[in-house]
């Protein structure tokens, strides 16, 4: 069993690297979120963090769902581990070069307990129904499913959003059962069973 403490040295990921991280999925990049992105998000810098990201944000951005607390927990994992950059990602539309690419969403993943890996993703508005998130959560459970230690990936949502579902079983991942609140369900993926 892999601890949340362990999980940045099983994956190898270097400690607070300056370099960005990304993974692709078509048009998509998935950013990895650094601690300096966090930073400008917290303190609403919308223009440092667009600088950052290298890409233009809109006035969706943070998603109505992007919760401080959330903040607060990428900030202590990196903080208690931070050989766990390039967990936390940004998904960005690719429309070309600098400022033409567009933040769209959120994506990232959290180690649980007995090699699982929860993701959790968001589409602003403007950018629903258009496969961004099937996209990138593919991109995601892919990768991560390649991960030394990795045996599963999950993901949870409420009965009453039937487009997460949908995301979640197109990226392979079958019903396992009630979530972690009630009224949510768990889809999960896991290793070597497609």
């Amino acid at each position: 069993m892999i601890d949340f403490m362990q999980w940045g040295a099983v994956l190898g990921f270097p400690p607070r690297s300056g370099r960005t991280v990304e993974l692709k999925a078509g048009r998509l990049r998935l950013v990895a979120i650094t601690p300096e992105m966090l930073l400008a998000e917290q303190e609403a810098d919308a223009a440092r963090l667009g600088s950052l990201l290298r890409a233009r944000l809109t006035e969706e951005w943070p998603p109505v769902d992007w919760e401080p607390y959330l903040h607060k927990m990428i900030q202590k994992q990196y903080d208690e581990l931070p050989t766990s950059f390039g967990w936390h990602r940004y998904v960005v539309l690719d429309g070309g070069l600098g400022r033409s690419r567009t933040l769209v969403g959120a994506i990232g993943g959290f180690p649980r307990a007995y090699g699982d890996v929860e993701i959790g993703y968001s589409t602003l508005p403007a950018f629903q129904r258009r496969g961004y998130a099937t996209a990138a959560a593919r991109a995601l459970v892919d990768w991560l499913l390649t991960q030394e230690g990795v045996r599963s990936v999950s993901a949870q949502t409420y009965l009453y959003v039937p487009e997460s579902i949908k995301v979640m079983q197109r990226c392979g991942m079958s019903y396992v059962g009630e979530g972690d609140e009630v009224g949510t369900v768990r889809y999960r993926k896991v290793r070597g069973l497609e």
